[in-house]
């Protein structure tokens, strides 16, 4: 008798027919109590072949039966009526589906990589499921993305041509992100799409044509995600923002004049609706990222000063507005001290920029008193401390010998 049973549980172990006949024979036993389910996979995971049969396992938990390319049921009569695809169309069971296969990959840890290549497939398959499966299915993602189960990088299935031309793509995007949002937030279903670079391949769920940020931010606002669309038209912008400074760090490099550079940031403005205080932001670090920085410190104040002169004109362009002013002054604090060497030019700098009516003495003022950031706070208030005061003191009479002989 033993050495039968040693004989059937090799034949189970090798027979993928016989591993199928055992998961339905258990799937068929515990019917709908996912609770015997999970315990039912966590036993079998001992005599049967995982990790060979991992997909024909994936394949019977969800559609109840092994998958035929593009996402029929095989002809094979070994089937369950218990699957993913037979349950209720509702949150609550998805969720209970999800522990199920969580339970399943944290007890056999190998199958964490098979699971993904199966929920990509199952992508893919999209069209061979009924309108209610790929629901299932995608409620099923959301919470296993929002789980950390899988990785994003499955939504690269999505972006399947033939998905994406018929409409299957975003209207399964539109389930996934409602049940993953609905598990974390905007938040973290944003920080995990960047993890693995999905954060700006959102647009290709819809077709060439389509694919612009007014078509997409319209599509999920009337399917109720509109954070979704704000965080789509976030990327775009800073999308918009990097090419834009690297465009004019190229025109500075090529030597460009100011004239034509102001024109050509105007008409950025215009057509991409950027504020003056987002613009001068971006025109600051253009300028700074324009050149090669000394490494010594004395020299780097030197280098800064002789910069700035000849870009004055083009910061003064762009801070017609008091707030703009103060972006200016937080962005030149900011920057000092996230660069060392350029902690001791900050004062420099900011008088350099006052004599060429870039800062006015009343933005220099509200930085001082309330306006600041905390980066490197004690040390700028300091060395801005005297000219502060002649600031305020200041008679006009006196004001340009004084100004020339302190400063």
């Amino acid at each position: 008798l033993n050495k039968n049973n040693k004989m059937f549980d090799e034949k189970e172990r090798f027979d993928p027919s016989q591993f199928q006949e055992s998961i339905v024979q258990g799937l068929n036993q515990t019917g709908t109590d996912l609770e015997a389910v999970a315990k039912f996979l966590d036993a079998s995971g001992a005599k049967l072949d995982y990790r060979r049969y991992a997909e024909t396992l994936f394949d019977i938990l969800v559609a109840g039966g092994m998958l035929a390319p593009g996402g029929t049921l095989s002809d094979d009569l070994t089937r369950t009526e218990y699957c993913l695809f037979t349950a209720s169309e509702d949150l609550e069971t998805m969720q209970a589906y999800a522990q199920v296969f969580n339970k399943l990959i944290r007890r056999y840890k190998y199958l964490e990589k098979g699971f993904e290549e199966e929920i990509k497939k199952l992508l893919l398959f999209l069209k061979g499921f009924t309108e209610s499966e790929r629901n299932k299915l995608a409620m099923l993602t959301g919470i296993l993305l929002a789980n950390g189960n899988i990785s994003a990088s499955i939504l690269s299935s999505l972006f399947n041509e033939n998905l994406v031309k018929e409409g299957v793509s975003a209207a399964f995007a539109v389930k996934l992100f409602k049940s993953w949002i609905n598990e974390k937030d905007i938040n973290s279903v944003a920080a995990s799409l960047r993890k693995v670079g999905m954060d700006n391949r959102l647009m290709e769920l819809f077709p060439a044509n389509k694919r612009s940020c007014e078509h997409f931010s319209k599509y999920f606002t009337d399917a109720g995600l509109k954070e979704l669309s704000d965080f789509a038209r976030n990327q775009q912008s800073i999308g918009a923002r990097k090419e834009l400074q690297k465009e004019l760090q190229e025109q500075m490099s090529r030597g460009e004049t100011l004239k034509d550079i102001i024109a050509y940031v105007r008409e950025e403005m215009k057509k991409t609706s950027i504020s003056e205080q987002t613009m001068i932001g971006i025109v600051w670090t253009s300028v700074m990222s324009s050149v090669e920085w000394n490494k010594k410190e004395e020299l780097v104040t030197e280098q800064a000063i002789k910069l700035l002169k000849q870009y004055s004109p083009l910061l003064k362009a762009f801070t017609s507005q008091g707030l703009s002013e103060l972006t200016l002054l937080l962005k030149i604090q900011e920057y000092c001290y996230d660069n060392i060497h350029f902690m001791k030019a900050f004062q420099k700098i900011v008088v350099l920029l006052y004599k060429a009516d870039v800062l006015s003495e009343e933005v220099i003022l509200k930085w001082y008193t309330e306006g600041h950031v905390a980066k490197g706070k004690s040390v700028f208030l300091e060395q801005m401390k005297k000219f502060v005061e002649w600031l305020k003191n200041a008679e006009e009479g006196k004001l340009v010998s004084f100004f020339f002989e302190t400063f």
